[in-house]
């Protein structure tokens, strides 16, 4: 009988001039929520890995630059349970299209006194503690 264990979600937090990258979920856990980009770790690769490939297939974004860890997160909601990385990117050039639109649409760059307050619970963690400058903070 095999146990099961939490997975490894990477989110990107994606900043162009103070603003960062939001999209509202339509399907999975937390569909009509706002969410970063991001999506499950695949065997063998970087965290930096991750956060290109989910930022390529979710919003066409290619020419970004990834810069740091920002966030270490245990997240159990929604029933899921996951250790959240978040990753901070800064945007170079091209705009965020809706790559995979049964899952996310309406991509835009918000500033954070401006971002929904229906935010994907794990985004939340990612966007709080690139705010206070913590890359772990407990019970966000």
């Amino acid at each position: 009988m095999e146990t099961e264990r939490p997975k490894v979600g990477v989110g990107v937090l994606v900043v162009k001039d103070g603003k960062v990258l939001i999209g509202e979920r339509l399907a999975s856990h937390g569909a009509g929520s706002y969410s970063i980009p991001g999506g499950h770790m695949e065997f063998d690769e970087s965290f930096e890995d991750t956060a290109r490939r989910e930022l390529e297939e979710e919003t066409g974004l290619t020419d970004v630059e990834i810069t740091d860890l920002i966030c270490v997160k245990n997240d159990r909601v929604y029933g899921k349970h996951f250790v959240t990385i978040g990753m901070l990117a800064k945007w170079k050039s091209g705009e965020p299209v809706a790559m995979e639109s049964e899952k996310a649409r309406n991509w835009t760059w918000c500033a954070p006194d401006e971002i929904p307050e229906n935010l994907f619970l794990p985004s939340g963690a990612v966007i709080k503690s690139w705010l206070q400058g913590k890359i772990y903070i407990d019970n966000l």
